[in-house]
């Protein structure tokens, strides 16, 4: 009896399968037509996006890094009108991003973002720093700063403190002091005295053999009183 079970099931699930394949060949005749079509299609795309990437899309990128080559040079030198706007004869950043948008690199968003922070444009340094998404953690603590910076110098310290904020998280490291200092400083001049004794205490503790940490015990008196 168990034998023959076995047999049943057996061939249940042979009948199974055969009825399976049996519909799909069935679909597969009805529908070839339009599966090959499908096929092409999706064959066409992908060619399309290949050929894309290698013969337009990966030259524009060498093309706009070599353009951004100048303009990076001068930002080094402290050159930010030059770097930021070019000479007649090199781009600078701004035209850069106007022709390349982000091809020679997520950098000429912050780049250019600096430029105009340094050049005292904060509204126009917000614009490109907001557009900065890079992952490499310091350079992204860096960005949120610089955006810190620009909402102090428009005296909104409330986003001031936020942009600061995320920047100590976004880079734990020793120039998270920095930016501890510079939330303390905002959030002073809202008025919030034991929260910026809270980001000294931290540069204090956490931070002890940083630049900030050296005078840090004179802010601390300061919020304590």
């Amino acid at each position: 009896m168990a034998q023959k079970n076995l047999n049943d099931k057996a061939a249940q699930r042979q009948e199974n399968i055969e009825q399976t394949v049996s519909a799909t060949e069935q679909f597969y005749n009805e529908n070839k037509k339009a599966i090959w079509c499908a096929v092409a299609v999706v064959l066409v795309i992908g060619l399309g996006i290949l050929a894309y990437n290698k013969f337009i899309y990966q030259p524009k990128c060498v093309e706009a890094m070599q353009q951004a080559y100048p303009a990076e040079m001068s930002f080094q030198a402290g050159e930010y009108e030059l770097a930021l706007n070019g000479d007649g004869n090199n781009l600078g950043f701004a035209d850069i991003i106007a022709d390349y948008g982000s091809k020679a690199g997520k950098a000429v968003y912050l780049y250019a973002g600096i430029c105009e922070l340094q050049l005292g444009n904060n509204e126009e340094a917000l614009s490109y720093l907001k557009k900065y998404n890079g992952k490499e953690p310091i350079l992204a603590a860096r960005a949120k700063a610089c955006e810190g910076d620009a909402y102090v110098a428009l005296g909104d310290y409330e986003a001031a403190v936020r942009s600061y904020k995320a920047a100590v998280n976004a880079a734990d490291n020793v120039f998270a002091a920095g930016y501890l200092l510079k939330e303390g400083s905002a959030l002073e001049a809202l008025d919030r005295k034991a929260d910026a004794l809270a980001c000294y205490k931290a540069i204090e503790d956490k931070y002890p053999q940083s630049l900030e940490a050296y005078d840090i015990a004179k802010h601390i008196a300061r919020v304590a009183e």
